[in-house]
């Protein structure tokens, strides 16, 4: 049994569909399906129940799953351990989601270096679909991130409400038609539907980005203006060098816990957990 073989079984499990899964594996979808009919065959069970608008989980692949999630972690896991330095006890994975680099990953690496030094820590950034992917399949152990999917056994807890607040290279006030120089950055699905609502006559963008540190680098050596985290370019308004648009909107952004309820039992999950904690408190 491959252990790649069982990744296409979650990722098909998760994604409810061969041809999505695939993309998701960036594997084509005859090989995905080889993949799938191997393990049924090796299992002697039909898996899913394959139909024109996607794949379900029969009753012998609702009864896979839980060994398959425990079959991919304990490798990684025992991967993991193999490479690890003789002066390190232990690997904890983290995945931040896209644009939580400098509120997130940065003072959780400098507070697991203070607080774990014996512990290894590895950090991956992605979007939700993928940090839950990467969480199933023991890729990395915790997720920070937007939008979580519900799957058995993993916790799904809030974890902070940050503020998205519009900044501008130039003291301006807000305005409902589009704006030369306006960068929108992509902060997930409840952004995207809230600022259409706020926005309505703007429902095009001249640049849009997926990294927030690209947009604000390309304000403030270009100028224009764009909505980012409160607490990353407070110190800029304070100095003068953005500011506040006056009357824009102020968007909530909620991030999101996602880890396996068993290994959150486990030493190092334990501290990387306290340590997500201590940052934003």
């Amino acid at each position: 049994m491959n252990i790649e073989t069982i990744r296409a079984f979650l990722e098909v499990a998760s994604a409810g569909s061969f041809q999505q899964a695939a993309a998701n594996l960036h594997i084509t979808q005859s090989a995905m399906s080889a993949r799938i009919k191997s393990l049924e065959d090796l299992l002697n069970r039909q898996l899913f129940n394959r139909k024109r608008n996607g794949a379900t989980l029969t009753a012998g692949g609702q009864a896979f799953y839980k060994h398959a999630l425990t079959v991919v972690r304990t490798w990684e896991l025992a991967r993991q351990e193999t490479a690890l330095s003789s002066n390190m006890n232990a690997m904890v994975g983290l995945g931040v989601q896209l644009n939580h680099w400098k509120s997130t990953a940065a003072p959780w690496l400098q507070w697991m270096k203070q607080n774990a030094p014996d512990v290894a820590t590895q950090i991956k950034s992605d979007y939700s679909d993928r940090l839950m992917t990467m969480l199933r399949n023991g890729l990395i152990n915790v997720a920070v991130l937007y939008e979580p999917q519900r799957s058995p056994d993993i916790v799904i807890e809030q974890y902070a409400e940050e503020r998205l607040v519009l900044v501008s290279s130039v003291a301006r006030s807000v305005q409902a038609t589009p704006i030369e120089g306006y960068i929108y950055i992509d902060w997930g699905a409840r952004f995207r539907e809230e600022h259409t609502h706020a926005y309505p006559d703007n429902p095009t963008h001249q640049m849009t980005v997926g990294l927030a540190a690209v947009g604000l680098n390309h304000i403030i050596e270009q100028g224009g203006s764009g909505y980012f985290l409160e607490r990353e370019v407070s110190g800029m308004i304070a100095d003068g060098s953005l500011f506040a648009v006056d009357g824009a909107e102020v968007f909530s952004l909620t991030t999101y816990l996602a880890y396996f309820a068993e290994a959150s039992e486990t030493p190092s999950v334990q501290v990387a957990l306290q340590g997500l904690q201590q940052i934003h408190h």
